[in-house]
């Protein structure tokens, strides 16, 4: 059976991406570690093949993205974005996508988000 979850090969950039984190991942990880929302387990920098989640939710198949400029800056970056997010669905995952710009203006309504999609999932999940 082939390993497709935080494949070795990778867990230098994993950590690396961990540890320089945009401010916009820094301040939905202080809200969302250690079970903060409704008991589920979040994980940093997480990697499915060779794409790399900001934050995953297992149990849930959940993945929060953090999306900075560069996600926007051409049409080739779009593209890229939109082909890892189909590749990474087919695994069953869903995702949450905030704007580094709606981290920093309404942090507060990006973590509501984030836990009425994980309430939601977990209704569906038992």
């Amino acid at each position: 059976m082939t390993k497709h979850f935080n494949k070795k090969e990778i867990k230098p950039a994993r950590r690396s991406l961990r540890r320089n984190a945009p401010l916009a991942e820094k301040l939905i990880w202080h809200y969302i570690r250690k079970k903060q929302i409704c008991g589920e387990r979040f994980l940093r920098q997480y990697s499915v093949d060779y794409y790399v989640i900001d934050f995953y939710c297992p149990r849930l198949k959940l993945a929060v993205e953090a999306d900075g400029p560069s996600h926007f800056s051409s049409i080739k970056a779009i593209k890229y974005d939109e082909k890892r997010q189909k590749h990474l669905e087919d695994f069953g995952i869903s995702f949450l996508r905030f704007t580094n710009d709606e981290i920093y203006q309404d942090l507060e309504n990006v973590i509501s988000k984030i836990e009425e999609r994980v309430k939601e999932l977990q209704k569906i999940k038992g």
